[in-house]
């Protein structure tokens, strides 16, 4: 057996020592211990009560309550019968989300947004994102069956329709309306962090593939006039962004093409080719696949520009490696990916001068950009 490190010796020393209820009773209560000892215990219980603050959320989203008391404050009785609870509920429901800084006591017995409320407010795809996690937790109800079992096989594996089923070009609009809102409502905030970093005005045609029902696209040209656009999606899919490009008055400079991009080839045409939370979808064969299919269908120094949660960046470990695992593996496919791991797999590729691009939210989105090697690799 190895020895132990140094380090490693000190860690075990510094578990032994927390875990001694004397020591924990003695920082609880010696004055210089004593804030760090809260703040610590603060943060243990708030791990364990998590799934309860989560149905707490849940509970005030699928409620409106936020929506209703955004419009103007309001009384328990008032909440009480807009929401259709007994008031002894509606009262502590309010109290639950005063704790949580979801709601705040305003006056003459009334109450408003917190501080988390009124940001929440402010972001639909969030609030679409608390409604939609009720499926998740079904799926992690025994966590432990789901690591020793297979990846996918419940309810959220069967949401995402086209992870399923081998020719999902002839999925339906039923089946593609859902996760289409779904991430059609979390776009804006994909695009705000692209294009703070990312200017698209010495382009002119970006192609995106996997768009979705156009929201990344519309946002795009919102801010660049003189951009054609292309949108690449499944046939369903492609038809919803095309009524969203009339609706936004896009149609002379936007066109939606259905097709998938296992099985068909991606448009040519673009000197920009865009993949949007594309990639953490699928597992390396799939991903592999398709940037080479993206090397192919770009020019001669085409761009390649990823928007991407990464793994492995300082402040995102809990959402890669916690939440994006977990979520991925009930979904059945896919991983988050360190920038190391898709740096590699773009140079096999074909790409070369791939960029991370820091934006303010990594806990979003990260920006990667690559540049089209000379040599179009080889498809087989």
């Amino acid at each position: 057996m190895n020895s132990l490190s140094l380090r490693d010796r000190l860690l075990g020393w510094r578990d032994s020592v927390l875990s001694n209820p004397r020591f924990q009773r003695f920082a609880a209560v010696f004055p210089l211990m004593r804030p760090v000892a809260r703040r610590r215990a603060a943060a243990m219980f708030d791990l364990v009560a998590g799934f309860v603050y989560s149905q707490i959320l849940l509970a005030c989203v699928q409620l409106r309550l936020f929506d209703l008391i955004a419009e103007r404050p309001a009384t328990v009785d008032e909440l009480s019968v807009r929401c259709e609870l007994p008031r002894e509920s509606m009262q502590m429901l309010l109290d639950a989300a005063i704790a949580l800084k979801l709601v705040q006591p305003r006056s003459e017995g009334r109450y408003g947004l917190g501080q988390l409320g009124a940001e929440l407010c402010g972001n639909r795809g969030v609030l679409a994102m608390v409604e939609h996690h009720a499926m998740l937790y079904r799926d992690l109800a025994d966590p432990v069956a789901l690591l020793r079992g297979p990846r996918g096989g419940g309810e959220l594996a069967a949401y995402w329709a086209y992870v399923r089923g081998e020719r999902p070009s002839e999925l339906s609009p039923e089946q593609v309306a859902s996760y289409t809102g779904l991430m059609a409502a979390s776009q804006p905030m994909i695009a705000r962090e692209v294009l703070h970093v990312f200017s698209f005005r010495t382009h002119r045609c970006l192609l995106d593939v996997g768009g979705g029902d156009g929201s990344f696209l519309s946002a795009v040209a919102a801010q660049t006039p003189e951009l054609r656009c292309i949108l690449f999606d499944l046939p369903a899919v492609a038809a919803k962004a095309a009524e969203r490009f009339a609706a936004d008055g896009l149609a002379e400079r936007a066109t939606a093409i259905g097709g998938s991009f296992r099985t068909d080839p991606l448009p040519e045409g673009a000197d920009i080719i865009s993949l949007v939370r594309v990639i953490h979808d699928h597992d390396d064969e799939v991903v592999a696949a398709l940037l080479r299919a993206v090397h192919c269908a770009l020019p001669e120094r085409g761009k390649l520009l990823i928007a991407e949660p990464i793994a492995g960046l300082p402040g995102t470990e809990s959402i890669s490696d916690a939440y994006f695992a977990f979520y991925l593996r009930t979904m059945g496919t896919g991983k988050a990916r360190t920038f190391g791991r898709l740096k590699a797999l773009l140079e096999r590729a074909g790409f070369e001068e791939i960029e991370l691009h820091p934006v303010p939210m990594p806990m979003v989105a990260s920006v990667i950009t690559a540049i089209k090697s000379s040599k179009c690799v080889n498809l087989a």
